[in-house]
């Protein structure tokens, strides 16, 4: 079981890094900027436990600080959870439709991880959305799911590959 903790963790870690760079890249190409969403949620949860963040610009600053650590939180949480639950299975074998399927579902709940709470503090509505924003957000979870899976699934089912 220690062996798929640690393998989603650094399936977590590099899907993660793909995320971050797949929006990188969209943001100098399209020359867009980054979401405030974030750090509005990261307002939004430390208001609501009362955390003082010091004055303004101390607090914005913290607020991008957790907003980025709260997207780290979510990437590596979803594959550490993928980890242990492949880990209860205890099959030791997979076909690239597997891992494939595994690469859909981590992105899919990693996108459900960051969007359902920004969703439900009121700070988007998904249904208004256009297509260039559902791409926005579609696509480097997409790449966080094909690189956290394939990662996976080398460190657990392939470690010595013939």
């Amino acid at each position: 079981m220690r062996d798929h903790l640690i393998a989603g963790l650094l399936a977590g870690a590099a899907g993660t890094t793909a995320l971050n760079a797949v929006t990188y890249i969209d943001m100098a190409v399209r020359g867009r900027p980054a979401s405030e969403i974030p750090e509005q949620l990261a307002g939004r949860a430390t208001g609501g436990v009362g955390l003082d963040l010091g004055d303004e610009e101390t607090a914005a600053n913290r607020r991008q600080g957790l907003a980025g650590l709260l997207g780290i939180g979510v990437g590596v949480g979803v594959s550490v959870a993928y980890g242990l639950l492949d880990g209860l299975v205890g099959d030791t074998r997979s076909t690239t439709g597997e891992v494939a399927a595994s690469a859909l579902a981590l992105g899919f709940v990693a996108m459900l991880g960051s969007d359902v709470p920004s969703t439900a503090a009121g700070l988007t509505d998904p249904r208004d959305w256009p297509a260039s924003s559902w791409i926005s957000d579609v696509v480097p979870h997409l790449a966080y799911g094909a690189v956290a899976a394939i990662t996976y699934d080398r460190l657990i089912r392939r470690r010595y590959p013939r």
